[in-house]
């Protein structure tokens, strides 16, 4: 007689099993990490399977660079690596309400535009309500454009699943989301684990099995992390975050995966009435609000991916409130760096910032996650403490070491074409040692001030060289 399913508990963060559920895990100690799954009981066998052998080849070869669908989104192609990979499996992830929705019925309208016969299946909206987002965002004024895009609400993937293997005539199929679907041969209710592992499974496998492609939407957790096994994240060929800030009008499409192109490569769309627009150029809608006559503000010319961005660094100074620590609010930045250039402007150049409440703000709700942008910030903390404005047109980069020396950072001749491109006419970087011959070369009309030290840089503001 075959055994029932029986029900665990498993930690996401440590693996750990247990029969009942807890708030805490007892093997790591973290809280709210324990997920119920289902496991099958495995099946005795009678005789041992007889083992195939493995083919292997040669390392040498040709290859062929994979085929790729156009999306006729230029943002998404740049992320994908250039366009969808056909077979392949993407996760997109993101806030609820950031805009995923939007984008995937946007993309799938602008395939079947190209003549791509694409199925877009929702297991959390009716049909209707999804003609009435298209209806706002304007995608249905030419419905004869459209007749290659299919529309289907249901949450049994194994209704899905005989539909696409029947009829075979899809390239690119849409999943929203990857939480409400739903296996009858699994015992667990729809956004469980088990059920998001199993669903993901039989879908990916029936992507590569029939030749389309396929996109799960998924939803993340409070913590950012998307939710459902992290299994998830590697049975996938790429994973997307779509990131912003409600406040701001900027969305940020992000590779954390890509199996097909390169990671950390960024889209940059704006929410709009009708829809995501394309922004092709981040950096001068990044800027489009700067005063540059404000004490404690840089340009920070960071690198996302491939590309380079310009972005404004904020900083304000106050006196501390009461008789405890100092306050460190960070928006769009690591905190704990903040942390340790404060230290080494204190330690190395005699800057006393910490009894100062320190607010920190990267404008456009862009993270930074590269310390090439050490220099920026200690730019715009020195501007802050001394009340002189940098100058209007001065972009910063650098990295700072725990002595205060400014260090050089990857992909510096790009920073520098696209500060030039801007209209900005100095560039302060860090200095270049070695070999000459390896020294960045600025665009014309772009003037290099190399700095060795963050005391140097103190020393500039405390002399007013860096006003206009």
């Amino acid at each position: 007689m075959a055994k029932k399913p029986a029900t665990t508990f498993i930690c996401q963060s440590c693996h750990a099993r247990t029969t009942k559920w807890a708030g805490r895990c007892e093997q790591c100690g973290e809280w709210n990490t324990l997920e119920e799954e289902t496991v099958s009981a495995t099946p005795n066998r009678t005789s041992p399977k007889k083992a195939g052998r493995l083919v292997t080849t040669r390392l040498d070869g040709t290859v062929q660079p994979p085929e790729r669908i156009d999306t006729s989104i230029t943002e998404l192609n740049r992320v994908l690596g250039g366009g969808i990979v056909p077979g392949s499996a993407v996760l997109v992830g993101g806030d609820p309400g950031i805009g995923k929705s939007t984008l995937m019925l946007q993309m799938t309208c602008a395939l079947a535009r190209s003549q791509h016969p694409v199925l877009y299946v929702s297991g959390e909206e009716a049909i209707d309500q999804i003609r009435l987002r298209a209806q706002r965002l304007e995608l249905d004024h030419n419905p004869h454009a459209l007749d290659s895009l299919d529309l289907a609400a249901s949450i049994n993937v194994a209704d899905i699943a005989a539909t696409l293997e029947e009829r075979r005539v899809h390239k690119v199929v849409v999943i929203d989301s990857i939480q409400t679907m739903w296996l009858e041969d699994v015992a667990s209710a729809p956004g469980s684990v088990s059920q998001v592992r199993h669903c993901a499974f039989e879908l990916i496998r029936l992507a590569k099995t029939v030749g389309f492609s396929l996109v799960l939407i998924g939803h993340v957790t409070k913590e950012g992390a998307l939710a459902g096994p992290r299994v998830l994240e590697h049975m996938v060929d790429a994973v997307l975050y779509f990131e912003g800030d409600r406040g701001h009008q900027f969305r940020i499409l992000r590779g954390a995966k890509n199996r097909f192109g390169a990671t950390d490569e960024i889209g940059v769309f704006a929410m709009t009435d009708t829809g995501l627009r394309e922004v092709p150029n981040p950096s001068a809608l990044f800027l489009a609000e700067r005063r540059g006559n404000i004490a404690g503000s840089a340009v920070f010319a960071g690198l996302e991916g491939t590309r380079p961005v310009l972005l404004e660094v904020q900083v304000l100074l106050s006196a501390k409130a009461g008789d405890g620590a100092a306050r460190r609010a960070v928006l769009g930045w690591d905190s704990s760096r903040l942390s340790m250039i404060l230290a080494v402007l204190e330690a190395r150049c005699g800057l006393k910032l910490g009894s100062m409440d320190v607010h920190l703000n990267v404008t456009g709700g862009l993270k930074i996650s590269e310390p090439a942008a050490d220099l920026a910030v200690a730019a715009a903390l020195i501007s802050a403490a001394t009340g002189q404005p940098t100058a209007a047109n001065s972009a910063y980069f650098g990295e700072i070491g725990l002595s205060g020396e400014v260090r050089q950072v990857p992909q510096a001749e790009l920073r520098l074409k696209e500060i030039g491109k801007l209209g900005f006419q100095q560039a302060v970087v860090p200095r270049h040692v070695g070999n000459a011959n390896a020294r960045p070369k600025p665009p014309k009309g772009l003037a290099l001030q190399e700095t060795g030290h963050l005391s140097d840089l103190v020393e500039r503001f405390a002399t007013k060289e860096d006003k206009d």
